[in-house]
């Protein structure tokens, strides 16, 4: 019984220790797209900016294959105290308790909320 106790220890730290290696090597070749990038000493402004486009590129697909997405609630959506942090209220002319605008975009990991979106709420109407 101690054997198993142990061995199951073991294989929980191991987990831990290891559970982000794929999200971790999903990331590497975003950072060989930075540093190359860092690398070049003279590059027009297209040329960087299509850079950063195939990084971003990059980085969303290494999101996508860990279940890591973006919460990003369009205006007029309904607020939603789960997945969405109300930074100010102000008056505005669409239904109470809606979207106005997002300052942040957040992240779900799987199911979970890793950081919720910050918006700017409508007031409620009084």
């Amino acid at each position: 019984m101690e054997n198993i106790r142990r061995r199951s220890q073991e294989d929980v730290a191991k987990a831990r220790k290891f559970g982000i290696e794929s999200f971790a090597e999903s990331l590497v070749p975003v950072m060989d797209s930075l540093q190359a990038a860092l690398a070049l000493t003279e590059q027009t402004t297209e040329d960087m900016h299509a850079g950063i486009e195939s990084t971003m590129r990059q980085l969303s697909g290494a999101f996508e294959r860990n279940h890591l997405k973006e919460i990003a609630p369009a205006v007029g959506d309904k607020f939603d105290p789960h997945h969405h942090q109300a930074i100010a209220t102000v008056p505005a002319q669409q239904e109470p308790n809606t979207v106005v605008a997002m300052l942040q975009p957040g992240y779900l990991i799987a199911d979970r909320v890793l950081r919720p979106a910050l918006v700017t709420v409508t007031a409620p109407k009084s």
